[in-house]
């Protein structure tokens, strides 16, 4: 396995993925370090932000099974409940409090920032809540069948969200819908900083959707547990808003961005989409147009991986997936010793390929298996309190470059 340059699935995306995965699941942090590789290679992520876009707030679409609650100073939130219905809606990001957008353009290539760029929340504005699920049904000819007043709402909620998303394609040059879906132990909150601060470093195009499901409970053990659960229970929710989403034909690609435990909430739902569209000998590819899948430090079984992912084709009905690993990730670690040392997907390396493994990822046209190997600082996340030549190198190595 030997270290190679990392290419670019899209503009400036490697790099940023990587502060994604080494970022973790903190909140009420500021805005993420810039990649260094953005002024090393003199290059800028917004050459192509539309004017509308160079500001420093970001409009983030988020859709949520989280239950709505209220901040103490009376904007609306969403805790780690469960809701029987899945919501979207508006979440205006702020960085830097009044910030410039010269303030951040220049930041985007400085490589250390003079100051630190805090996130908050402008607002959040439900825009929209489909009908619980399961749908009410009624007693009809005798027969107990879906309410046909519940399936005319779910209808109007999805050409309403539908419209949304077309409204906002309407500012951007780029097509495409980049969705982020959150691990454990994350609040809304999080969920649309990680979006803004990952649309911002790719450049602002296309439309940032924070999908966000009921984590974020308290404690180590019965926290992750109760995430682990809620991740199950949101499932038919992600299928739904991935249904949706592929509705809008407007829409020329749809990236999947996951993290952690999101990563095998994601994965589930995809698997289960694709058995439903395969069954109508439908092409899932043409059906959802999900050209990139990344899984970042994926929380996943190795081998119930490849059984229920690998083993199903999964990655056939996608453009690529490509997946961030780190065999130093702690909160992997924990969770290998949690479920009697299996080796999770996140953690994976060289060492743990043998016999057909170790050829299929090589053979595979569309599978990316990023290695990160070094600390929390350096040639990715410039350290501001170290001078750049004291800084470790850092380096991914592709054990599949495609």
């Amino acid at each position: 396995m030997r270290p190679v340059r990392v290419r670019k699935l899209w503009q400036g995306a490697v790099p940023v993925l990587l502060a994604v995965l080494l970022t973790g699941c903190a909140s009420g942090r500021p805005l993420m370090l810039a990649p260094i590789v953005y002024a090393v290679e003199n290059l800028t992520p917004f050459g192509a932000t539309a004017p509308a876009a160079r500001t420093n707030t970001i409009d983030v679409l988020y859709v949520t099974d989280r239950a709505p609650t209220t901040r103490e100073d009376g904007m609306l939130d969403y805790g780690i409940e469960r809701s029987l219905s899945v919501a979207y809606g508006s979440a205006v990001v702020r960085i830097g409090g009044e910030a410039s957008w010269e303030e951040l353009s220049a930041d985007a290539t400085q490589g250390v920032r003079p100051r630190a760029l805090e996130l908050s929340l402008d607002s959040v504005t439900e825009l929209g809540r489909a009908p619980s699920t399961p749908l009410a049904t009624k007693l009809i000819d005798g027969e107990p069948t879906v309410d046909p007043a519940a399936l005319e709402e779910l209808q109007r909620v999805g050409t309403a969200f539908a419209e949304q998303i077309r409204s906002r394609l309407a500012n951007t040059p780029r097509k495409e819908a980049f969705v982020y879906i959150h691990g454990i132990q994350n609040s809304f909150s999080e969920a649309n900083f990680a979006m803004a601060e990952l649309w911002h470093f790719f450049g602002r195009e296309g439309v940032p959707i924070a999908y966000t499901w009921p984590a974020g409970h308290g404690g180590v053990l019965r926290g992750y547990t109760y995430d682990r659960e809620s991740g199950e229970f949101t499932i038919f929710h992600l299928k739904q808003f991935l249904r949706g989403l592929a509705q809008v034909e407007e829409l020329e690609r749809i990236h999947l961005i996951a993290h952690s435990r999101g990563t095998d909430v994601a994965a589930t739902a995809l698997r289960e989409l694709f058995i439903e569209t395969t069954a109508r000998g439908e092409d899932p590819r043409e059906r959802f147009r999900i050209h990139n899948v990344v899984l970042a430090a994926p929380d996943m079984d190795l081998g119930v991986t490849l059984q229920r992912t690998a083993a199903e084709r999964v990655g056939a009905g996608v453009g690529r997936v490509t997946i961030y690993t780190s065999k130093e990730d702690q909160a992997l670690g924990a969770a290998m010793s949690l479920f009697g040392g299996l080796v999770r997907l996140g953690r994976l390396d060289e060492s743990d390929l043998a016999g057909d493994l170790k050829e299929m990822i090589p053979a595979s046209p569309k599978l990316a298996v990023i290695e990160y190997i070094g600390r929390q600082s350096g040639a990715f996340f410039p350290d501001p309190d170290r001078p750049a030549e004291a800084t470790d190198c850092h380096c991914s190595r592709w054990i599949r470059t495609g």
